[in-house]
């Protein structure tokens, strides 16, 4: 059982967590400085590796600082969790246009193997695009976070840790296929969404993360059983945690997707105005 002061020294040093976490952070990292060095700054650029890096101590954050620990007793903090896994790690990730500069990190033998992998006339890149398509992507990853939150989904990952692993793979999975649609990172197997469609598809994923939340928010009893069984911890109850829990999934969850909207109308709107001014020009006078 937690004590009231020990929970935040509690950290999960997981090898197998720690060592992927290395993996992401030293390839890019790797990559980076190569590309850096060849003169391709635009490319490898100081707000790219922040972003990269930030996205990985959000990960750390959630997979091995307290918050881990504190899941096993609060739904609001493992909630918490799970919006670090799904909402703010991926687009870090993401913006830092992982997949080029993390090539340039590898040897050059599994550059090869891999640019061999993703030619077009290969079956892995063909079944790739399928699984990766916009719609599909969307649907994949709401159907994960409501899959998960399921009373029978949510008790089984927190009671078999086979089961939890799965579950925040998924998550994270999921999340960067359709962050990477939104945000628009190569490699653009699809083309890049224009920003109308980027803006609906945040929208659409927006109104049923509210959905969902507030049908946790407002829940009248306790929906994930597992809670009722574990030590009761800074004075809440198993509801008022749960409500707690609901709260973060709908006011914060909410809120990044309306930022992320907002950000993509403005690019859109810029743009636009870019290309007015543009048009302007290549008129002639009379």
């Amino acid at each position: 059982m937690l004590g009231k002061m020990s929970w935040w020294t509690t950290w999960s040093w997981s090898p197998e967590v720690l060592l992927v976490l290395l993996l992401l952070a030293s390839v890019y990292t790797a990559g980076w400085w190569r590309l850096r060095c060849q003169g391709h700054r635009r490319l490898a650029s100081g707000w790219r590796l922040a972003a990269h890096a930030g996205g990985v101590g959000v990960l750390a954050l959630a997979l091995v600082s307290p918050v881990d620990t504190l899941g096993d007793y609060l739904f609001s903090a493992h909630m918490v969790q799970h919006e670090l896994l799904m909402m703010v790690a991926p687009p870090l990730l993401l913006l830092g246009n992982p997949f080029p500069v993390a090539l340039w990190g590898m040897p050059r033998g599994l550059r090869w193997a891999i640019g061999r992998l993703m030619d077009r006339r290969g079956r892995f890149r063909q079944w790739f695009r399928h699984v990766s398509a916009p719609g599909m992507a969307w649907l994949l990853y709401v159907s994960t976070l409501w899959l998960w939150h399921t009373p029978a989904g949510y008790d089984a990952a927190l009671r078999y840790e086979f089961v939890h692993t799965l579950e925040h793979t998924s998550f994270f999975a999921t999340a960067l296929l359709f962050w990477w649609h939104v945000i628009g990172a190569p490699p653009h197997v699809h083309g890049k969404l224009s920003y109308g469609r980027r803006v609906g598809y945040v929208l659409a994923a927006l109104a049923q993360n509210e959905v969902l939340a507030v049908g946790i928010s407002l829940a009248r009893e306790p929906l994930y059983l597992y809670y009722t069984t574990v030590p009761r911890i800074w004075g809440l109850s198993v509801l008022e945690d749960q409500m707690l829990g609901g709260t973060i999934m709908w006011i914060p969850g909410g809120m990044m997707y309306a930022l992320v909207a907002i950000i993509l109308i403005a690019r859109w709107w810029d743009r636009e105005e870019k290309t007015a001014k543009l048009t302007g020009q290549a008129v002639p006078r009379r």
